[in-house]
C-alpha cells in the first residue's frame, strides 16, 4: 500500500510540468504575504496595493507630499498607505493633528527607526531616539543650549555678528547673479557650531564648506528611491551599489569630522572650563566610572552633535532660501518689507528681537515664508507605543504615523488664500496675529527643541538681509518655486542678485 501511494506521487510530480510548478510556488507566496500583509480588522482605509510592494511603485517620491493631497480628498483626514507590508498612517486637519501629538502623546511618542537610520545611528541621537535615552538626551541638550546663551542676549548678539558676515559676503557679489545655498548654510551654521564646536568658519574654509556639501547630499540622498528599498529589503540591498552606498559614506565623513573636533577637545579638556556643547558632555561623562551604564558615552555624543548640527543647520538656512526666492519673485511685497524697517530701524540700526514686535508685516512675512515653503511637509514621524484608537479606527503598537503639515498649511478652512504667498494671513488690522494651524515647527513634548533659537535666527538673518538688499531674479534667468525633495523641500538649485539698497 505504501509502495502504491509512493509510486502515485513519484507519477504525479513527474506529470507536473516547471510552469504549473512555478505558477503554483507563486500563488503560494501571493497567498501567505496577503496573509500576513492583511490590514488589521477595523484599519483606516487606504489606496489599492500591489503585492509584496503595496503602495511604495504609487508614489511618486519628487512629489509624494501632494500626492498625498489626493488621497486626502479621496479617503478622508485619516488613512493608510502599505509599503511593502509596513503600514503607515497619515492624519490631516488640527483636531486629529492634536490629537496624536498633544492630548494623546504618550500613545504616540516614540519615533520609528528605519534600517536606514539604525545603520548609520543605532538608535542614538536627539531627533530618533526614544524611551529613556532620548529623555535624557534631551533634557540635557536643553539645558546646555539655555548655558550657552539660548534666549539671552548673548546669543542674539552672535547671530546679529554672523548677519553682519553673511551680509559683507553678499556685497561681495557687486549684485551680479550668484548661488546663495551655502553662504545662507555657512551663516546659519555658524551660529550652532559655535554652541557645539566653540568656534564658527569662514565662508571661504574649503574643509567646511565640503562638509556643508556632504550635509546637502545626506538630506537629498535619504529621500531616494534606493534608500527607501533600503528600509524596505535592507538585507539585499545592503550588498547592491546605488545612493544608499554613497549616504552610508558621507555620514562615515561627517562622523568623523565630529570625532576629529572631540578628539581636539580632549587634548585641553579642563572640567572648570565649559567652552561648549562638547565639553559639557565630556564632563556629564565623566560623572559616570566606566562601567556604569548611560546613554552618556563618545557615540552617542558623536550622533547628537549630528542632530544639532543638521537641525541647527539644514531646516532655518532652507527656510532663508525660499524666504529670499518669495521676496524676488513677489516685488511689492518686499518693498512692503523694505518700507517698514526703514521706518522702524532704517537702514543701519541693527535687527534685535527687541524690535520684532514694531515690524509685524516683517514677521508676518517670515511666517509666511515658512507656511508656503513647506520644509518638513510631513513632519517629523511618530510611532504608535501601544495598541490605539484614533477616530473609531484601531491602530496597532508599531504603526508609523505622519502628521500631514502640508494639507494644515494649505487648509482652505484656516487660511483665505491657501495656495497664495499673502502675508496678511498672519496681520489682523495691521497687527501680527498667531494661528494655531501653523506650527512648521511641530507641537507637543516631541517638537523641535531649537524653535526658540531657529525663530531670533529667521527674524535676525532675514531681517538683515532685506535692510541691506534688494533681491532680483538675473535678466537672462526665470526665477520658479520648484523644489527638491529630500529629508526637507528645497528650492532647486537657482542664482539670484542681492543689490545693495545704501
Amino acid at each position: 500500500m505504501v509502495a502504491a501511494l509512493g509510486s502515485l506521487a513519484a507519477a504525479l510530480w513527474a506529470g507536473l510540468h516547471p510552469k504549473t510548478l512555478l505558477l503554483g510556488a507563486v500563488a503560494f507566496l501571493l497567498f501567505a504575504h496577503f496573509l500576513k500583509t492583511r490590514r488589521p480588522k477595523n484599519y483606516p482605509p487606504g489606496p489599492w496595493r500591489l503585492p509584496f510592494v503595496g503602495n511604495l511603485f504609487t508614489l511618486d517620491l519628487k512629489k509624494s507630499h501632494l500626492q498625498l493631497q489626493e488621497f486626502v480628498k479621496k479617503y478622508g483626514n485619516l488613512f493608510c498607505l502599505d509599503l511593502s507590508g509596513k503600514f503607515i498612517i497619515i492624519v490631516s486637519g488640527l483636531p486629529l493633528i492634536k490629537e496624536v501629538l498633544v492630548h494623546m502623546d504618550q500613545n504616540f511618542m516614540n519615533r520609528p527607526i528605519p534600517p536606514i537610520r539604525e545603520r548609520s545611528f543605532k538608535k542614538n541621537g536627539l531627533i530618533m531616539s526614544n524611551g529613556q535615552l532620548w529623555k535624557e538626551q534631551r533634557r540635557f541638550a536643553l539645558m546646555t543650549l539655555r548655558n550657552f546663551g539660548l534666549g539671552k542676549k548673548s546669543l542674539e548678539e552672535r547671530i546679529q555678528e554672523e548677519a553682519r558676515h553673511l551680509t559683507e559676503a553678499m556685497e561681495k557679489e557687486n549684485g551680479q547673479p550668484f548661488d546663495a545655498h551655502f553662504k545662507i548654510n555657512n551663516a546659519v551654521s555658524n551660529i550652532i557650531c559655535s554652541i557645539t564646536f566653540g568656534e564658527r568658519f569662514e565662508y571661504h574654509d574649503g574643509q567646511f564648506q565640503e562638509l556643508l556639501k556632504l550635509f546637502d547630499e545626506v538630506m537629498y540622498l535619504e529621500a531616494s528611491m534606493q534608500c527607501q528599498l533600503y528600509n524596505v529589503f535592507p538585507w539585499i540591498m545592503k550588498f547592491l551599489p546605488g545612493s544608499h552606498q554613497t549616504l552610508f559614506s558621507n555620514w562615515k565623513k561627517l562622523e568623523l569630522f565630529v570625532s576629529r573636533m572631540l578628539e581636539n577637545h580632549k587634548k585641553d579638556w579642563n572640567p572648570a572650563e565649559t567652552r561648549d556643547f562638547i565639553d559639557a558632555y565630556l564632563k556629564e561623562m565623566s560623572k559616570y566610572p566606566d562601567n556604569a551604564p548611560s546613554s552618556f558615552n563618545e557615540e552617542n555624543l558623536i550622533c547628537s552633535t549630528l542632530d544639532l548640527f543638521f537641525a541647527g543647520t539644514e531646516t532655518t538656512s532652507t527656510t532663508l532660501r525660499w524666504g529670499l526666492l518669495f521676496m524676488a519673485l513677489y516685488p511689492e511685497i518686499q518693498e512692503k518689507v523694505h518700507a517698514e524697517i526703514d521706518s522702524v530701524i532704517g537702514q543701519w540700526q541693527q535687527p534685535s528681537m527687541a524690535a520684532r514686535e514694531s515690524l509685524p508685516y516683517t514677521n508676518a512675512v517670515i511666517h509666511e515664508i515658512q507656511r508656503m515653503g513647506n520644509i518638513l511637509p510631513l513632519n517629523v514621524p511618530r510611532e504608535v507605543t501601544v495598541d490605539t484608537t484614533l477616530a473609531g479606527y484601531h491602530l496597532p503598537k508599531g504603526t508609523v504615523i505622519l502628521t500631514n503639515l502640508t494639507a494644515l498649511h494649505k487648509d482652505p478652512k484656516e487660511w483665505a488664500t491657501p495656495d497664495t504667498f499673502n502675508p496678511e494671513h498672519f496681520l489682523e488690522n495691521g497687527q501680527f496675529k498667531k494661528k494655531e494651524a501653523f506650527i512648521p515647527f511641530s507641537i507637543g513634548k516631541r517638537a523641535c527643541l531649537g524653535e526658540q533659537l531657529a525663530k531670533s535666527e529667521l527674524f535676525i538673518f532675514f531681517t538683515s538681509l532685506m535692510q541691506k538688499f534688494t533681491f532680483k531674479p538675473p535678466s537672462d534667468e526665470k526665477l520658479t518655486l520648484n523644489f527638491r525633495m529630500g529629508i526637507t523641500l528645497s528650492p532647486v538649485r537657482h542664482r539670484i542678485c542681492a543689490i545693495p539698497r545704501a
